[in-house]
């Protein structure tokens, strides 16, 4: 498979980023949801393994709110690894000695996909806040396309956790039969209001920023650094568990003996959020950052089926396999019970596991090894339903 780049994508600090990158919507324009059309788009991705002759053994990875297209390999920005590698590679549960694994910079985003940091075509600037307001639908209507340029009808399985669980969720209720199996790892059906809170907080401190400039911060040659770097802090404690801060920081002092009775970093979870905020600032776009939230807030399944979420599902051939942990109180399991309760009301073919763990939500990023116990066994059982080879012993 040859990839095509007819145009080199850069990072948020300006870096030239490798990889794929394509244009799409030049035949048929990408509809969004908020009625624009989308012609002539970029989209960035990267791939892992080898697509076989039948085109059968595509996993495409969908990533969540802060992740991209750089799952299992070095960070070009960071130089840090991808955010799963303990994930994809040779002989691991995503294993790349028998599958092809596909990710895609999500639409809105700032890693090569069309988003408010690229160029809009009609005045040659950033679109800044002149791009369209998307959903969930719209990047994985997207996603779709990027498939039907890349040959494949159908993918094996779809995969992934938080945002990412959203779009498998969406991909396979809206185009049930280009999907085999889907594993929605530490999602749910729609945002809840605490959830959108959160994300409301996050926003407000971009906006507040003096260096946001009312979106239009590239052409000013600013950045809202400070702003996203609280967004960040914020959000970042929504990923973790009580008992996850507790294990890692307690209430231990940063490089001190005594408190200082000032405002520096005392303790030693202030100093771990401020160097989470510092160093997302320099691979993430603020402006993609309001994007992705709201496009997480309008999220909800149901909606267009009446308030009925089995009716997303109904006659899906798809094979799902439902992940939760039992520490994640940003998207409980609850939640993934709603989505398996509604599976079972349409007599869908479903697994659910969840996963004892203290980690919070980011516990799918993490060496959970019950975790990767489950999603081995579920894959092998899939791949063996859908006729592709065995798992090295």
């Amino acid at each position: 498979m040859t990839p095509t780049q007819p145009h080199i994508a850069s990072s948020p600090n300006g870096r030239q980023l490798p990889g794929h990158r394509v244009m799409l919507g030049r035949e048929r324009p990408l509809r969004l949801d908020c009625g624009v059309e989308l012609a002539d788009f970029p989209v960035a991705y990267q791939t892992y393994g080898r697509l076989n002759a039948e085109r059968s053994n595509a996993i495409l990875v969908c990533h969540a709110l802060t992740g991209d297209q750089f799952v299992a390999e070095p960070h070009p920005v960071t130089g840090g690894p991808g955010w799963w590698d303990l994930m994809v590679g040779p002989g691991k549960p995503l294993d790349t000695d028998r599958f092809f694994v596909l990710c895609a910079n999500i639409l809105g985003g700032c890693m090569g996909t069309a988003g408010p940091r690229e160029d809009d075509p009609a005045t040659g600037r950033p679109w800044g806040l002149h791009f369209p307001v998307i959903t969930i639908a719209d990047m994985v209507r997207a996603q779709a396309m990027l498939l039907d340029h890349l040959g494949i009808e159908q993918v094996f399985m779809v995969i992934g956790g938080s945002m990412g669980g959203m779009q498998v969720l969406d991909l396979a209720a809206t185009y049930p039969h280009r999907v085999f199996a889907a594993v929605p790892i530490a999602a749910a059906a729609h945002h809840s209001a605490q959830n959108i809170a959160f994300h409301e907080v996050g926003r407000q401190a971009i906006m507040a920023d003096p260096d946001w400039c009312g979106g239009d911060y590239l052409s000013e040659g600013r950045h809202p650094h400070r702003g996203l770097a609280v967004a960040r802090m914020a959000a970042h404690i929504t990923y973790l568990s009580e008992g996850a801060l507790h294990r890692k920081f307690g209430r231990r002092l940063q490089d001190r003996d005594v408190v200082t009775f000032g405002f520096d970093a005392d303790f030693q979870v202030e100093s771990y959020l401020r160097h989470q905020g510092h160093a997302f600032v320099q691979r993430f776009d603020a402006n993609s950052y309001l994007y992705i939230t709201r496009a997480m807030d309008y999220f909800d399944m149901a909606a267009a089926y009446g308030g009925v979420l089995a009716d997303a599902f109904r006659d899906t051939p798809v094979r799902f396999c439902v992940i939760s942990f039992t520490s994640d109180w940003l998207y409980p399991t609850a939640e993934s019970r709603q989505i398996v309760h509604a599976l079972n009301a349409v007599a869908a073919n479903v697994s659910f596991a969840e996963i004892v763990s203290d980690s919070g939500h980011d516990a799918f990023l993490l060496d959970e090894p019950e975790f990767h116990r489950v999603l081995r066994g579920f894959i092998n059982g899939a791949a063996e339903h859908r006729g592709l080879p065995r798992a090295a012993s």
